[in-house]
């Protein structure tokens, strides 16, 4: 250690230095009294300029110094500043005069071993990694369109806002904020109860996702971060979570358990957020080509069917054949008709030239002794049938008591008697129907026998034994016949011919000339 020569004169007042003149006194003193150190700590935070200058902080269990490596020096280091790394610097003591702080300047470097905090990080990560903790299957999808985020950070800090207002331009939503302390001694409790929290709430205000954010810093500002009772509470929760801790470089226990791990609070808001805008003009481009497509298939389908057109025959062309058929049948209809009622009427005649009076009192005396007959074998099997079962009452009445069975006696009876009556109501029906029918038939036979008489206007024609004559072909020429009016006979020759067995005909009074033949 050096003197400092004080500028106070003795007996005199003090004068005042000025705090440019203090600075740097102090510098000198403090660079004069440790112009070289060696020095032994861990490296608790690197900061890599855009100059090529690299600062960082080295540390114990107690106190911390900032430390800086000039660009020169960096690429001569035998081990490069790693966070956690615990290493051996040589260098001097020097004072930054603008922040009124001092720190070393590195010279040279080499490695010392792990540092004491990543060492006890690494075995609590070892642990929690043999649990399964850290595993891919556990770890949930972040919902594509939450409506609700859960935000867990400091209210006061850049961070918050920072993912307001990034959730506010890309998907607007409703956001929940729980307020904690992100660095100290209580960060890590009041991080684990606002998940808990968030997990335990209910109903339409339930976040779909959260986020754990906190700004940069150093190891010592992160290490609530690594506490093992937030990690459990992260990977026992059933909400999606994003961890948003430091910046890109800066790693924690919490990125480990949480189901996606962000570099920045602002790219966790993008994570669990999409672009209204992209989706949108997505919906935009869908609905496009869907409209194109529809179009392209209907004209697809309109090609195909004019081609398919182009080979089908024309509805006329089908038609045409079909109208032929019909005017043809339609020729046809009225002489078939004619040939089937010409048909009809001779099958009628031939009928009618067999049926006689005979026949019919034949068939009328054939269905009255039948319906005799069966009248008498009704009456004689309900007569057998009254006794077999008057003898069975009789039977059963004998083996049983009569007070007992009186009433089912009756009720038989009752029954026998219904019967006999139904018996013999069926039999009339039975008769009464048969001789309708029978009268039916003698009316039909009576209007088909060919003696009855003709009506008005009409007449048969008979050959000369009497026989009704149906055809024009069973006549020759010459032939005598018999005309069979209403009020009589009269004789005719075929095709006119003189006969000498035809009897004169009458000639009206008001008729000069005569009839003439019939044929």
């Amino acid at each position: 250690m050096t003197d400092v020569e004080s500028p106070i004169a003795e007996g005199g007042n003090s004068p005042a230095w000025s705090v440019s003149e203090l600075s740097a006194q102090l510098k000198r003193t403090v660079e004069d009294a440790f112009g070289f150190v060696r020095l032994r700590g861990e490296i608790s935070k690197v900061t890599r300029h855009a100059s090529g200058h690299v600062y960082l902080t080295l540390k114990d269990e107690r106190a911390c110094i900032d430390g800086v490596v000039w660009k020169g020096n960096v690429a001569r280091l035998q081990a490069q500043p790693e966070m956690g790394l615990e290493v051996i610097v040589t260098g001097k003591i020097t004072t930054y005069p603008a922040r009124s702080s001092y720190q070393i300047v590195i010279e040279t470097m080499e490695p010392a071993g792990v540092g004491a905090l990543l060492a006890q990080l690494e075995r609590l990560k070892a642990k929690l990694d043999g649990e399964g903790l850290f595993s891919a299957g556990r770890k949930r999808r972040l919902p594509a369109y939450p409506a609700i985020v859960g935000v867990i950070t400091s209210p006061t800090g850049a961070v918050i806002r920072d993912i307001l207002h990034r959730i506010r331009d890309r998907w607007p939503c409703h956001v929940i904020v729980w307020p904690v302390v992100v660095q100290g001694e209580a960060a890590a409790a009041q991080v684990a109860a606002a998940v808990r929290g968030f997990n335990a709430m209910t109903g339409a205000h339930r976040p779909e996702v959260l986020i754990v954010a906190r700004g940069g810093g150093s190891i010592e500002d992160l290490w609530p971060f690594n506490d093992e009772a937030l990690a459990r509470t992260v990977a026992a929760g059933s909400i999606p979570l994003v961890s948003a801790v430091g910046h890109e470089t800066d790693t924690t226990l919490i990125d480990f358990v949480s189901d996606r791990r962000a570099p920045t609070p602002t790219g966790a808001a993008e994570l669990v957020t999409p672009v209204l805008a992209e989706l949108r003009g997505l919906t935009a481009d869908y609905a496009a080509r869907l409209s194109r497509c529809s179009g392209r298939l209907i004209e697809d389908g309109r090609t195909r069917l004019q081609a398919a057109a182009r080979g089908l025959p024309r509805p006329q062309e089908l038609l045409a054949i079909k109208a032929q058929n019909f005017d043809l049948l339609a020729a046809r209809l009225g002489p078939a008709l004619e040939r089937n009622a010409a048909e009809k009427r001779h099958r009628f005649a031939e009928w009618s030239s067999r049926l006689g009076p005979g026949l019919i009192e034949r068939a009328n005396e054939q269905r009255g002794a039948r319906l005799q007959d069966l009248g008498l074998r009704i009456g004689g099997a309900l007569v057998r049938n009254v006794e077999i079962h008057e003898n069975q009452l009789a039977t059963v009445v004998g083996r049983l008591k009569p007070e007992l069975f009186s009433r089912q006696a009756d009720h038989v009876s009752e029954r026998l008697a219904a019967f006999s009556q139904r018996a013999a109501r069926a039999l009339d029906n039975t008769l009464k129907n048969d001789s309708q029918r029978l009268d039916r038939a003698g009316r039909l036979l009576e209007t088909l026998n060919p003696k009855r008489p003709p009506g008005p206007g009409m007449a048969r024609v008979l050959d000369e034994a009497g026989n009704l004559v149906l055809r024009a072909a069973d006549l020759a020429s010459g032939q005598q016949v018999k005309l069979a009016f209403t009020d009589g006979e009269r004789g005719a020759v075929i095709d006119g011919a003189a006969g000498a067995k035809a009897a004169p005909k009458p000639k009206p009074a008001a008729t000069p000339t005569s009839q003439g033949d019939l044929f």
